[in-house]
């Protein structure tokens, strides 16, 4: 008799796992068709890494542990190229391409931000390791992006750092939109801009 108890168990125990696993999967299915890419690049477009950025600043408050953003921005080679947009648009999805290759998969956070212009984050980075980074990319932007003359794609870079006891992101209160303005602010004036 005990063991008609055992099985009975055994098999709730089963059905529960099954539940559970079918569970998750929805969950997976619901948010991969909630998240909002960019169709040009299939990057996250500005309001999910606007989103994202805000989860990065709650999580780097919590662990205090830094996280970067490279800001990397095409608007002046556009204008001194003066190229048409479908030139601009085969650029823009190879300057998408060299981001996939260069950041860690899974933990960095690629985004096409305005029509030009494209933030990454890269959580547990320093200021630093961001701006070797960077440099890198820069550097295989240069080297491996072409425009239809086969001239080589110049982009601007800049660099900012969130630490939770940095002056002016010292806040007890929930993340605010102004702080996330704040670090892209920081970005754009960053030496290289």
């Amino acid at each position: 008799m005990w063991y008609f108890s055992w099985i009975l168990g055994l098999l709730l125990a089963c059905a529960l796992g099954v539940i559970s696993l079918l569970w998750l999967e929805a969950q997976e299915a619901w948010a991969r068709e909630h998240i909002t890419l960019d169709p040009l690049t299939q990057l996250f477009d500005r309001k999910e890494m606007t989103g994202r950025l805000r989860e990065k600043i709650e999580n780097s408050k919590r662990n205090e542990s830094p996280f970067a953003l490279i800001l990397i921005s095409l608007c002046a080679f556009r204008r001194k190229n003066k190229l048409v947009y479908n030139e601009m648009d085969t650029i823009l999805r190879s300057v998408a391409d060299t981001f996939r290759r260069e950041i860690r998969t899974g933990l960095d956070i690629a985004s096409r931000f305005d029509e030009e212009e494209f933030l990454i984050a890269l959580p547990g980075t320093d200021f630093y390791g961001a701006e070797d980074l960077a440099q890198q990319i820069k550097r295989n932007i240069a080297d491996n992006v072409k425009t239809p003359e086969n001239q080589p794609v110049q982009v601007e870079v800049g660099v900012a750092e969130y630490r939770v006891h940095q002056g002016e992101f010292e806040h007890e209160n929930d993340t605010t939109m102004s702080e996330v303005d704040e670090l892209i602010r920081l970005c754009r004036k960053t030496p290289d801009r």
